[in-house]
């Protein structure tokens, strides 16, 4: 779709500018004073939604391309328009909305003009295959799912600062023909001031200085976020029985109670190139953790404490983890990081850590032809890594894993990993069990 300038005008200065009288020196040479746009062609460079040429001319009767034209819609947004105009506004972002991102506009903040709710989502089909051998017995046990998700993430705009946020999933078993309905996974108000973010209800548990080694869950509480290139972060809340567990081999006990979280982050990342890092703390208490020490300890490891008790128990019922991060960003394309964790209140599997090297820009298939590899090793130690991403390395274990992304269309992606390792404890002994997993992934986003 190509327009001239001219024929933009009227729409561009219907969308940017106030109706109140208006009156200026020429600004363009090439547009006298007698000409039918000149009051509208000076009102919209006042306003700054045009810039002409350098040479000091405007060249109304020039096709404009479509990311000019983007251009003039986006400084005309910033105006915050209402009314008929608004009206207007919302017809030309639709219309121009891939450009509008490639221009660094959100689409957030299109949307949130054009309508109060915004709905977006997907749906990913997911093939994984374990293979198992914790006690080293020689023989190992193999297991296979295939499914999918569908997935609702509704956006709602409050005010200029808070909006409401939702996840819902459906899941489907391929093997099975069987569905279910959905269910509510997330529902959190979100406020945004400057620097400061303010988070409550259920929402994403996901640290990101830690990539996933120690929670990729949700938590229902609070959060409270501060800085830029400096960020501190306070989050407090529960966290489900089931992703809060200690012992070996993913054991939780029979207790259905959550777990209480309360953490505390600072990170740093100062841009596209250079090194960026963390370091956090967790204090976490949860019955299931002395539940599974006793079950440890009844192995026959030791028997020194008395877990019978209430009150030894509760003394076990707790974990405090220290955390810590590095990485440098080569480039656009190119990164390492390493994490390493600690649960001081545990005497076995109480560290955690992993490297990853990783090469390409693979963003939520956003656009076509985005990819990435990477390579790592992962050592999740189960009273450390609680709920850590699932999609390559098992809890319990330590080994190598690599991966790749790719987005053959725009909002489709396929995924690959591969993990080879072993049991970080297998009964009395240390290392043996071996472990595999096969996970491959292919995403549609809408």
């Amino acid at each position: 779709m190509k327009k001239t300038v001219a024929a933009a005008l009227t729409a561009a200065f219907v969308a940017g500018v106030s109706s109140t009288s208006f009156a200026a020196a020429n600004p363009f040479s090439d547009v006298p004073a007698g000409h039918w746009a000149y009051n509208s062609v000076a009102k919209l460079a006042a306003e700054g939604v045009i810039e002409g040429y350098g040479d000091g001319t405007y060249r109304g009767d020039r096709n404009i391309t479509r990311y000019e034209m983007a251009q003039m819609i986006a400084k005309a947004m910033a105006k915050n328009p209402s009314g008929a105009t608004k009206a207007d506004l919302d017809r030309l972002a639709a219309e121009f909305r891939d450009e509008l991102d490639a221009l660094g506009v959100r689409v957030a903040e299109l949307e949130k003009y054009a309508d109060k709710v915004v709905w977006q989502g997907k749906i990913e089909y997911t093939y994984e295959q374990t293979k198992t051998d914790p006690l080293n017995t020689g023989k190992k046990t193999k297991d296979t799912s295939n499914g999918y998700i569908f997935r609702l993430e509704p956006k709602a705009y409050v005010n200029d600062h808070w909006t409401v946020n939702a996840r819902l999933d459906a899941y489907g078993d391929m093997k099975k023909d069987e569905t279910t309905t959905f269910e509510l996974k997330r529902a959190w108000a979100e406020g945004d001031y400057d620097k400061l973010n303010l988070k409550i209800g259920r929402f994403e548990f996901y640290p990101e200085g830690e990539a996933g080694l120690m929670w990729d869950t949700e938590i229902s509480g609070g959060s409270i976020t501060y800085g830029s290139k400096w960020k501190f972060n306070v989050t407090g809340g529960r966290v489900a029985a089931d992703g809060v567990g200690g012992g070996i081999y993913g054991e939780n006990s029979s207790e259905d109670d959550p777990a209480t979280v309360v953490g505390l982050r600072v990170d740093y990342n100062q841009g596209d190139k250079g090194f960026f890092g963390g370091a956090g703390y967790y204090y976490i208490k949860d019955d299931d953790l002395a539940w599974s020490r006793n079950n440890y300890l009844r192995r026959g490891v030791a028997d020194s404490v008395d877990f019978d008790n209430e009150h030894a128990r509760k003394a076990y019922a707790k974990a405090s983890i220290w955390t810590v991060n590095l990485g440098y960003q080569f480039n656009d394309l190119l990164s390492l990081q390493g994490v390493y964790a600690r649960n001081t209140k545990a005497d076995f599997e109480n560290k955690a850590w992993q490297a990853e090297l990783s090469y390409g820009d693979y963003d939520d298939a956003s656009e076509k032809g985005q990819w990435n590899v990477f390579a790592g090793y992962r050592s999740q130690g189960t009273n450390v890594s609680f709920a850590p991403t699932a999609e390559d390395a098992l809890r319990g274990t330590r080994g190598v894993v690599v991966g790749a992304s790719w987005a053959p269309f725009k909002n489709i992606g396929v995924i690959a990993k591969y993990f080879d390792g072993k049991y970080i404890t297998d009964g009395l002994y240390s290392g043996r069990g071996k472990a595999r997993h096969i996970f491959g992934r292919v995403e549609f986003f809408f």
